[in-house]
């Protein structure tokens, strides 16, 4: 029979030793237990590759570099156009004198509403007795502005972006549904490529405005030698007061064209320095439009 030792080698004492049904029954146990099975290993499943990304936004061609050269030349000068006008004016009155520096007027018959301008408007701008000057920088100014407009028409006509910007027979109805949409009237707003409805009528009839004050302009200069041209735009008077009303066109026009460039935001404004404008792709492409002309 063999001995029973402990784990250090010593014989276990009899009184320490365990009864033969507890060893027989132990073995017992261990024989029929099952196989212990080794736990399952997790596996992480197998995910597909992500789908490729697809751009969403990419960047057009919207303004040509001489576009955006002339657009920033014609503002300061149109502006300077203007206050030396003003100061040419300031020296005017009607032929009764009776209403120095303030000619023009807005009312029905007697009765007047406002007159252009009040006496505060003349003292901010510094206007009194500068007369001399105003001429000088009108009449230098407006070569520049004649030059760089004529390019403007030239370079328009010649790169075919004559055709973003004349209107066709849609500009009027969707001029109403942009109008609109901007006085919050409608939820509306067409379809454009580069300009809209109203943008088209608003940026030809300034072309035509820049026009018509060249034209007032020197009917105004040389009365006598052009008495043709004074003469096909109602005489003297009529075309001071034709040219004066152009300019309170462009002043208009600046108010709102400012306007609206702001309320377009900074992807807009860009557009005009750098060219280029942030669009969504399924946005139509000015570029592949150009490239469609031939």
């Amino acid at each position: 029979m063999n001995e029973l030792k402990k784990n250090d080698g010593s014989p276990i004492p009899p009184e320490e030793e365990p009864a033969p049904q507890a060893v027989n029954e132990c073995a017992a146990t261990s024989e029929n237990a099952p196989p212990v099975e080794p736990p399952p290993v997790a596996v992480a499943p197998i995910e597909p590759p992500p789908p490729p990304v697809v751009a969403q936004i990419r960047l057009d061609k919207k303004h040509p570099l001489a576009i955006r050269w002339m657009h920033w030349i014609n503002f300061p000068v149109l502006f300077t156009m203007i206050w030396s006008g003003l100061l040419i004016y300031w020296n005017d009155s009607d032929n009764a004198y009776k209403h120095p520096h303030a000619v023009y007027r807005v009312g029905v018959g007697p009765f007047t509403l406002v007159r252009f301008f009040p006496h505060w408007f003349w003292q901010a701008m510094n206007a009194p007795y500068h007369v001399t000057e105003g001429l000088g920088y009108h009449f230098f100014f407006a070569w520049i502005f004649a030059i760089n407009g004529l390019l403007y028409v030239l370079f328009t006509i010649l790169s075919g972006e004559w055709r973003f910007v004349v209107p066709d027979r849609k500009s009027l109805i969707q001029a109403i549904q942009v109008t609109l949409k901007d006085l919050h009237l409608s939820k509306y707003l067409p379809p454009q490529t580069k300009y809209n409805g109203a943008q088209k009528i608003a940026y030809t009839s300034v072309i035509m405005m820049g026009a018509g004050s060249l034209i007032t302009g020197l009917a105004i200069y040389k009365p006598t030698q052009l008495h043709w041209i004074t003469t096909l735009l109602g005489g003297y008077e009529m075309a001071r007061w034709e040219h004066f009303l152009l300019t309170m066109g462009f002043c208009g026009f600046f108010l709102v064209h400012v306007t609206q460039v702001v309320l377009a935001g900074w992807n807009n404004f860009r557009s005009m320095v750098s060219g280029l404008e942030v669009k969504s792709i399924q946005e139509p492409s000015l570029e592949a439009e150009r490239k469609s002309w031939g």
